[in-house]
């Protein structure tokens, strides 16, 4: 696939190439292979595959598509600090003049600047310091924690929990001579005490100091309108952090979704579960009981309300929402029991009366009815009629029959007035006259209709134009305009030739005459004329 050279190939060459790639790609032939023993896919475009002139590939090969530029190797050490590689006894020419090391000059040194310097006294000579330079990659040049030692930080902890531990130290000492002069002025009260007493009162008191500054184990400081964002005030976490968690209590894929976002898990994520032992079932679960649920209804009832055309908003005046809520509460209980009452007064509670007597409800007829295997009764009671779900024989709007006594062109009517509106008013006889003759009118226009169609309107021959090609026969014109016209014709022609005699100011008139047509016609030069030459 990848060719090696640009070379000429003859028609039959190409097609044998073009079949071996066909080949290749099917997976018939074997892929080709490049000078480094490599298989080329064979499904790489030609314009990939294909080298550069000017790298004159004698093979085929890709080369050419991979990095040629290579990284340097970049370190990932860092200076040694404070080491030093050579320290010499005597003054070297070249060294420092201030403190005698080779590793920089008197302008860069360090030290503090000598009296007499090394040069001159030969004394004290400053060791070498290790001079290196490392090949840094883009990110390593500007890593502002590159060679840090994060073991350094250990004393910067240290010392805060120094200071934390002498401020734990210092509050207790102040808690426990709190308690010393409470028990004291108690003491002072009740009478002598026994030092034991005392002893054991003070051991409760650590002990009860202890549990004091073990609350806080939970605490959490957040900022507010800061770098750091969140909001001012302790928030304490209530979730113990011995409780299971609760995407651990089902570790099956399939179970109840758990969002860490926002660390909530709506369905039950063990359903099967005895609902007694288990002590989580799901936000769900809380959605829908307690107060929630009242709030819910809450919310709904003021969404409704203003949809109804009050003027309530939860958010706006949640007290009044909640008012008008408990209100429309009151009013529902009262309106169902008077509705409860009205039932009961018009048909009677049947729960509070006396129960019938046995002699009524097991009662005994002397009528015989046979059934057959089937639960079937074959004999002995009269089969009743299907009856149907609509109100039968029940004429409304003046009708004398009802819906459906009438059928005509696909829809059902009314059989005294022959109308198909299901609600419409009875007319009677006077209604289906009407309709016949509004029919019968109806037929009448669409038979005129068709037949004007069928009948085309005779069509006047108009004449054409006077500028048209052919002037019609009838055509009468004036010889004293026509005379006018040639002149205003040859004027225009003049000025057409001459153009000094052409006017600034031209005023053309779109309203053509008969007489101004016939004018140019008799003045216009035909190319086809043979006497054109001599008309000027």
């Amino acid at each position: 696939m990848a060719t090696a050279s640009m070379a000429f190939k003859s028609r039959e060459d190409h097609r044998k190439q073009m079949e071996l790639e066909e080949a290749r790609k099917a997976g018939l032939a074997p892929a080709e292979v490049d000078e480094d023993g490599k298989e080329i896919n064979p499904h790489i475009p030609q314009y990939m595959s294909s080298a550069p002139w000017y790298l004159n590939a004698e093979r085929p090969s890709l080369k050419h598509q991979r990095k040629w530029k290579l990284e340097p190797n970049f370190t990932k050490s860092w200076y040694d600090r404070g080491a030093k590689t050579f320290h010499a006894d005597k003054f070297r020419p070249g060294s420092c003049e201030n403190c005698g090391a080779m590793s920089h000059n008197a302008k860069e040194c360090m030290e503090r600047p000598r009296k007499l310097g090394a040069k001159w006294t030969n004394k004290n000579i400053a060791p070498d310091e290790k001079i290196e330079t490392f090949a840094l990659d883009y990110d390593g040049k500007r890593d502002r924690w590159n060679g840090y030692d994060a073991a350094t930080y250990v004393h910067v902890i240290d010392r805060y929990e120094a200071r934390d531990e002498a401020r734990r130290k210092y509050l207790k000492e102040q808690q426990l001579k709190k308690l010393e002069e409470k028990n004291s002025n108690q003491s002072g009260e009740d009478g002598v005490s026994d030092d034991e007493d005392n002893e054991d009162a003070l051991k409760v008191d650590e002990a009860k100091v202890d549990e004091s500054k073990q609350m806080d184990f939970a605490k959490v400081e957040k900022r507010v309108r800061t770098t750091g964002g969140g909001s001012t005030g302790t928030v304490r976490n209530l979730r113990i952090r011995e409780d299971t968690a609760k995407y651990l209590l089902n570790l099956d894929v399939n179970s109840a979704h758990y969002d860490p976002k926002t660390r909530s898990m709506r369905e039950d994520p063990l359903p099967d579960m005895d609902p007694n032992e288990k002590f989580y079932t799901g936000d769900n679960h809380n959605r829908v009981s307690g107060q929630a649920l009242e709030f819910k209804q809450l919310n709904i009832h003021a969404w409704e309300a203003f949809e109804k055309g009050h003027d309530i908003h939860m958010q706006a005046a949640p007290s009044q929402a909640e008012l008008l809520y408990k209100n429309f509460k009151i009013n529902k209980d009262k309106l169902k029991s008077q509705t409860k009452e009205t039932i009961m007064e018009k048909y009677g509670n049947a729960a509070a009366e006396e129960s019938l007597p046995k002699e009524l409800l097991l009662g005994q007829s002397e009528r015989e009815i046979e059934y057959d295997r089937a639960g079937r009764i074959v004999r002995g009671q009269e089969t009743a009629l299907p009856r149907s779900k609509y109100e039968e024989d029940v004429y409304t709007n003046n009708h004398t029959s009802v819906w459906g006594s009438w059928w005509k062109d696909h829809q059902w009517g009314y059989k005294c007035c022959k109308q198909t509106i299901r609600n419409s008013y009875c007319t009677g006889a006077a209604g289906i006259e009407a309709a016949e003759a509004a029919a019968d009118l109806m037929k009448a226009n669409i038979a005129r209709k068709e037949a004007a169609e069928e009948m085309p309107p005779p069509t006047e021959e108009k004449k054409l134009a006077t500028w048209g090609t052919d002037v019609p026969d009838d055509l009468v014109l004036d010889q004293k305009k026509l005379g006018e016209a040639l002149k205003k014709e040859d004027e225009r022609r003049r000025e057409e030739r001459d153009e000094r005699k052409r006017k600034y100011n031209v005023k053309y008139n779109d309203e053509v005459t008969a007489e101004e047509m016939e004018a140019y016609r008799m003045k216009k030069v035909h190319q086809d004329d043979p006497m054109k030459e001599f008309l000027h």
